[in-house]
């Protein structure tokens, strides 16, 4: 058996990256009770959304694309009426994002779907991810796919397995440090040091 490594630069990050695919609504499953509501947003507040995004991935884990863009590119990916956004709102307050991506004909991407660590036990992903799963598939689609990293919770992989999504490929992503670059607090996802 072979392997490699490869070097990653100084004030870089590396992450295995797992894409993820079903072509069919897969059989609905029991959730928990949970007392949420599930809130579309068209056409969101900037600061809000960057707070709410910051919330659910970018303390715990490394979400941080989205947080590098300037107003303008952030807003033509929020304010297309092709992206559908809601939060999962908790007694007034949101705790939670679902992004479901419909811009390219007849598929969905599940664009982000988290919570707050509040939320975490609480049977609050699968909650969603059945709204999701019921958002997505209510459109004229034949595919809905995901991705997702090492630099993202370790639950989300096999939970979207367990969901009923399939990996069918996977890369290696290198990007500049977040928290080297201001992005990201530098206590951010401190399982990740940073060289």
């Amino acid at each position: 058996m072979n392997s490699e490594f490869w070097d990653v630069p100084v004030g870089k990050i590396a992450s295995v990256v797992t894409h993820l695919q079903m072509f069919e609504r897969p059989a609905p499953r029991k959730i928990p009770p949970f007392i949420a509501d599930l809130i579309v947003h068209e056409t969101p507040n900037l600061d809000w959304y960057r707070d709410l995004f910051k919330r659910v991935g970018g303390q715990d884990w490394m979400w941080f694309s989205r947080l590098g863009m300037n107003d303008a590119e952030l807003s033509a990916i929020l304010h297309c009426e092709n992206l559908h956004l809601y939060s999962v709102r908790v007694d007034g307050y949101d705790e939670g994002i679902l992004e479901l991506d419909f811009r390219v004909p007849g598929e969905c991407e599940l664009g982000y779907f988290g919570l707050t660590s509040a939320m975490v036990g609480m049977g609050a992903g699968r909650w969603l991810m059945e709204h999701a799963l019921d958002k997505a598939w209510s459109q004229v689609i034949h595919r809905f796919h995901v991705h997702t990293c090492t630099l993202d919770s370790p639950q989300a992989l096999p939970f979207y397995m367990r969901t009923g999504f399939v990996a069918y490929h996977r890369q290696v992503e290198i990007a500049d440090d977040p928290r080297k670059v201001g992005v990201l607090p530098m206590d951010s996802a401190p399982q990740e040091p940073i060289i």
